[in-house]
């Protein structure tokens, strides 16, 4: 069930991110330790700073604002092709005026 045909995705084990490999989570954990404090949880961030399974910011932001992008220039186009080759739209210039909209042609009231 569920349409996957391939093996079940593998949960990376925790122990492979470490927060000595994330320059800015060392600073927090130096910081806290300048205070005496730490945090023992501050290694379950550490995966969003791997770029090679969460990507960059500036790769997420592109991802966020164009997907979908292709997908929406092609139903444009085939929009675009079904109203001409049914006319859609044809015929209809002039911006409404000598339409039988009960105005004469002399002027703008």
């Amino acid at each position: 069930m569920g349409g996957h045909h391939a093996e079940p995705y593998k949960v990376p084990h925790p122990s492979i991110y470490k927060v000595e490999n994330v320059p800015q989570l060392l600073e927090v954990k130096e910081s806290l330790a300048r205070q005496g404090l730490r945090d023992p949880w501050l290694r379950n961030e550490a995966w969003r700073y791997e770029k090679k399974g969460f990507g960059t910011h500036a790769s997420r932001l592109s991802t966020f604002m164009f997907r979908g992008l292709g997908v929406g220039f092609c139903a444009f186009l085939v929009t675009i092709g079904v109203e001409y080759a049914l006319g859609v739209g044809k015929g209809q210039g002039g911006h409404g005026h000598g339409h039988g909209d009960g105005h004469d042609d002399k002027g703008h009231h």
